[in-house]
C-alpha cells in the first residue's frame, strides 16, 4: 500500500510538470506574424480616368482698346457691369480731336477754293485759245491745275473722314453683350495709342457658358476623346462636384522640363454662374467604364518581394513562370523591370502574387484592362473572386 502510494504521487507530480510545461508554451510562445499585408480579389464596377489641372475660362473674350491717343474724361463701366453691344464704356477728352476736324475742314474749304479758281481760269484759256491770243501749252498747263486742285479737294475730303472718325473713336463702345471681366483705365489717365493699341477693357460674353483649358500628358492623350465625360472640382465649392464634356484636342503641344503636354478644351455649362473665371478645376476626364468586371488591388502590381522571398517560392510557381517566359507569344521584353514581363495579344503581362506555403510568395501571370489608382480589371490569370493577393510587406522592424 504503501509503495503504490509512492508511485501514485511520483505520477501526479509527473503530470503536475507536463501541465505547466504546456501551460506555460501555450501562454509565452507568441504566434507567427503575417509577413504579407493581402487583399481580396473581387467583383463590381470599375472606371478609368485621367487627372488634370485646368483653368476656368469665358468662352469668348473680348480685348477693348482705343485708336486714339487722349485723356480720359469720363468711364460709365466698371467691374462686373453687364454691358450691351454699342454701350459707350468711357469717353477720351475730345478738344484735340475737334481741332483737328476744323483745321481738316479749313483745309477742304481751301482746297474747294482753288478748286474754283483754276477751273474759271481754265476755262478762259479756252475761249483765248481759239481766238489766238494764248498758245495751246497754256492751256495744258491751266488743265493740269484743275486736275491738282481737284485731286486736293479729294485729299481735304479724306483728312476731314479721318479726323471725324477719330473723333468719334474717342466714345469706346462695346463691341459685345457681356460683362466686364477687368478694367485697366481710369479718370484722368492719359492713353497713349502710337505704337501700341493699349487695353483698357476685358469683356466675356456670357458667364453661363465656359471652358476649361487642362494640359494632360503625352502619355494620357491617346485616351482622350470628344464627347468624353468630365467631372471637376473646384476649391470654393470643395463638397460639389461640377460636370462637363471634352470638346477639342489641340494638336499645338508644349514641353517644359521635358515633359510634353497637351492642350484639352472642356465644355462646362454654368447656368447658376457660380463657376467664376480663373477658378483653378481639378478635372477627371473619363476615358473608360465598366459596370462588372474581376477587379485585382492596384497596389498588387506594384508589389515586388525580395530576393529570399523569391528564392523561396515553390517549384510549381517557378517552373509556371519559365514556361510562360519560353512561350513564342510571351517572349520576355528586354527592358522587363520585373513587374511588366511581357505582352500576349496585344496585352500586357504583370506579375501577382498570393501567400503560398510558410509565408513564400506564389507567382501568378495575368493580363489587365482598364485600371485607377484602387482598382484594375482583371482579363485573364488562374485567381478568381476571392483570393487574397499579396499588396505589400508588413514591416517588422518598425514593431521590433
Amino acid at each position: 500500500m504503501k509503495k503504490w502510494t509512492q508511485r501514485t504521487l511520483i505520477a501526479a507530480g509527473v503530470l503536475a510538470l507536463v501541465a505547466g510545461g504546456v501551460f506555460y508554451v501555450q501562454h509565452n510562445t507568441k504566434p507567427e506574424e503575417p509577413k504579407f499585408r493581402t487583399a481580396a480579389v473581387d467583383e463590381g464596377p470599375i472606371t478609368q480616368v485621367v487627372l488634370a489641372t485646368g483653368t476656368l475660362q469665358p468662352v469668348i473674350t473680348v480685348n477693348v482698346g482705343s485708336q486714339v491717343s487722349g485723356t480720359v474724361l469720363e468711364r460709365r463701366a466698371d467691374f462686373n457691369d453687364p454691358v450691351k453691344k454699342g454701350q459707350v464704356l468711357l469717353r477720351l477728352d475730345p478738344a484735340n480731336l475737334q481741332a483737328r476736324v476744323r483745321q481738316a475742314q479749313a483745309q477742304l474749304a481751301a482746297s474747294e477754293a482753288g478748286l474754283v479758281l483754276a477751273r474759271a481760269t481754265f476755262e478762259r484759256n479756252q475761249k483765248l485759245v481759239t481766238e489766238g491770243f494764248i498758245s495751246a501749252l497754256t492751256l495744258d498747263q491751266g488743265k493740269r491745275e484743275v486736275d491738282a486742285a481737284l485731286a486736293n479737294v479729294e485729299l481735304g475730303r479724306a483728312q476731314v473722314e479721318s479726323a471725324q472718325t477719330d473723333l468719334e473713336n474717342s466714345v469706346i463702345r462695346s463691341p459685345i453683350d457681356g460683362v466686364v471681366i477687368r478694367r485697366n483705365i481710369d479718370v484722368g489717365q492719359t492713353v497713349a495709342a502710337s505704337f501700341q493699341t493699349p487695353d483698357m477693357y476685358l469683356l466675356a460674353r456670357d458667364l453661363r457658358q465656359m471652358v476649361i483649358q487642362t494640359s494632360v500628358s503625352e502619355a494620357d492623350v491617346g485616351l482622350i476623346k470628344s464627347g468624353q465625360a468630365v467631372h471637376f472640382t473646384v476649391d470654393a465649392y470643395p463638397e460639389r462636384e461640377f460636370e462637363g464634356v471634352v470638346q477639342q484636342f489641340r494638336l499645338n503641344s508644349a514641353s517644359a522640363q521635358g515633359v510634353v503636354t497637351y492642350t484639352i478644351i472642356v465644355d462646362v455649362a454654368n447656368p447658376e454662374e457660380l463657376l467664376k473665371p480663373g477658378m483653378t478645376a481639378q478635372t477627371r476626364i473619363v476615358v473608360s467604364s465598366k459596370a462588372k468586371v474581376t477587379r485585382l488591388p492596384t497596389a498588387a502590381l506594384r508589389f515586388r518581394p525580395d530576393e529570399d522571398s523569391l528564392k523561396a517560392k515553390d517549384a510549381k510557381a517557378a517552373a509556371s513562370a519559365a514556361s510562360a517566359a519560353s512561350a513564342p507569344e510571351d517572349k520576355a521584353r528586354a527592358d522587363d523591370d520585373g513587374v511588366l514581363i511581357a505582352t500576349r495579344s496585344g496585352r500586357r503581362i504583370y506579375r501577382v502574387y498570393t501567400e503560398g506555403d510558410k509565408q513564400t510568395p506564389k507567382l501568378h501571370d495575368v493580363t489587365i484592362g482598364i485600371a485607377n489608382t484602387r482598382f484594375t480589371e482583371l482579363i485573364s490569370g488562374d485567381l478568381k473572386p476571392g483570393d487574397e493577393v499579396i499588396t505589400r510587406t508588413t514591416d517588422l522592424s518598425a514593431k521590433k
